[in-house]
C-alpha cells in the first residue's frame, strides 16, 4: 500500500462521513458536507499527481481510484436529491453514467488483458464543473442549480466518448487475441 492508494482509501472513507454529516441535525451540516466533498476532491488530485510523479501507479489504484471519486459523487448527487436542492433528472444521468462505467470497468478489468479506460479531458472537465457547482450550491443555490445542469450535460458528453472508446478498446482487444 503506497500513499497514493492511501489517498484512495480515506477517500472511500469520506463517503459515508459526508452522508452522516449532510443529514446530521447539525447548523452548518451543508457547509461541513461540502467540506468533506472537497477534501475528497484534493485527496483525489494529490494520489493521481503522487502517483503519477514518483511512478507509483498500481493496478489497484487504477481501478480503485476512479471508483472512489464515482462513489463520491453518486452519494453526493443522491443526497441533494433527496433533499429536493437538485432535481431528479440530474440523478437518473449521473446514476445512470456511473453504474454503468462502474459495471463496464469491472467487466473489462476482469478480462484476461485487464483492460482499463483512461480518463479523458471531457471527464475531468465535467468533474471539476461538478465540484464548482456543489460548492456554489452550499453558498448560492439557485448558481449552482445551473451549474449542476451544466455539469450534469458535460457529464452525458463525457459518458458517450467513454462508450466508444470502450468499443473501440474492445475491438481492439479481441482482434489481437
Amino acid at each position: 500500500m503506497n500513499l497514493p492508494n492511501i489517498l484512495t482509501a480515506i477517500r472511500f472513507m469520506l463517503v459515508p462521513l459526508f452522508i452522516g454529516v449532510f443529514f446530521s441535525p447539525l447548523e452548518n451540516s451543508m457547509i461541513y458536507s461540502v467540506m468533506i466533498f472537497i477534501l475528497a476532491g484534493v485527496t483525489d488530485v494529490l494520489d493521481g499527481y503522487i502517483a503519477r510523479k514518483y511512478d507509483l501507479v498500481t493496478e489497484w489504484g487504477q481501478v480503485m481510484d476512479p471508483l472512489a471519486d464515482k462513489l463520491m459523487q453518486l452519494t453526493v448527487v443522491v443526497c441533494f436529491t433527496i433533499k429536493n436542492i437538485i432535481p431528479i433528472w440530474v440523478i437518473i444521468i449521473y446514476g445512470l453514467k456511473e453504474i454503468t462505467m462502474i459495471i463496464g470497468g469491472i467487466i473489462l478489468y476482469t478480462r484476461k488483458d485487464k483492460l482499463v479506460i483512461p480518463a479523458d479531458s471531457y471527464g475531468k472537465l465535467a468533474t471539476v464543473i461538478f465540484y464548482i457547482a456543489i460548492l456554489t450550491i452550499a453558498f448560492n443555490p439557485s448558481v449552482g442549480k445551473i451549474l449542476i445542469g451544466i455539469a450534469a450535460m458535460f457529464t452525458l458528453y463525457a459518458f458517450i466518448r467513454y462508450s466508444i472508446s470502450a468499443k473501440n478498446l474492445l475491438t481492439k482487444s479481441n482482434k489481437t487475441i
